[in-house]
């Protein structure tokens, strides 16, 4: 699914337009963008929680010519999915979910 094919489904499930579905969607995604890169975490409960990562610095080696090389430390983004989606993805149904 693309950002386009999203949108649609969006504003098919809340009833709204396309362009507004549109909006709402590219505000949520710099929000969070915004957030991270500034780092904070941010947390749907139920979905996932975002957040910026730091990666040392390693040695590493050129493919090529088996040459060492520094790979210097950088930070990424970083995504951990929620109890509920995993449960979704890996199709666990709702029967055999113990409560807590």
């Amino acid at each position: 699914m693309n950002k386009g094919e999203l949108v649609d489904a969006l504003a098919d499930k809340v009833g709204v337009t396309k362009k507004q579905a549109d909006a709402v969607l590219t505000a949520t995604l710099e929000a969070i963008i915004e957030a991270v890169a500034s780092g904070d975490k941010v947390t749907l409960v139920g979905f996932g929680s975002f957040e910026r990562r730091d990666r040392a610095a390693r040695e590493g080696r050129n493919p090529k010519t088996n040459e060492k090389m520094e790979i210097p430390a950088t930070r990424v983004p970083g995504f951990s999915a929620g109890k509920a989606f995993k449960e979704k993805v890996a199709g666990i149904p709702e029967s055999a979910k113990v409560a807590a």
